[in-house]
């Protein structure tokens, strides 16, 4: 069974860095998976989530409201995937999601909570 674990977020001041983590359990290894990260912000629980950063293979691509902030990255070996978040503003703050897809499924975590604040 397929499962994503996200840690990292927390509470941090405009300017402040987070990594974000995703591990994925129940696929022996990840490189072969394109994999994503999303975001929710709050209050809006029917909004759409927000497509953040996407890695496949190794090439990522970014939303524009975080390029040059943020950068997406994996390790194979520890079956994770990165979101290092830079240059925090309080537009940032949200619930962020990592994702995948395999077949006809797709995967989410629970999300883990950035919250972006003086």
């Amino acid at each position: 069974q397929v499962q994503l674990v996200e840690s990292g977020g927390g509470l941090v001041k405009p300017g402040g860095s987070l990594r974000l983590s995703c591990v994925v359990s129940g696929i022996n290894n990840i490189d072969e998976l394109t994999m994503s990260w999303y975001r929710q912000a709050p209050g809006a629980p029917g909004k759409q989530r927000e497509l953040v950063a996407r890695l496949d293979r190794s090439d990522g691509n970014y939303a524009d409201s975080v390029w040059s902030r943020f950068t997406i990255s994996k390790n194979v070996v520890r079956n994770t995937v990165y979101l290092q978040t830079n240059s925090l503003e309080p537009d940032d703050t949200a619930v962020y999601y990592c994702n995948t897809i395999i077949g006809p499924r797709t995967y989410w975590g629970q999300g883990t909570q950035v919250t972006v604040s003086s």
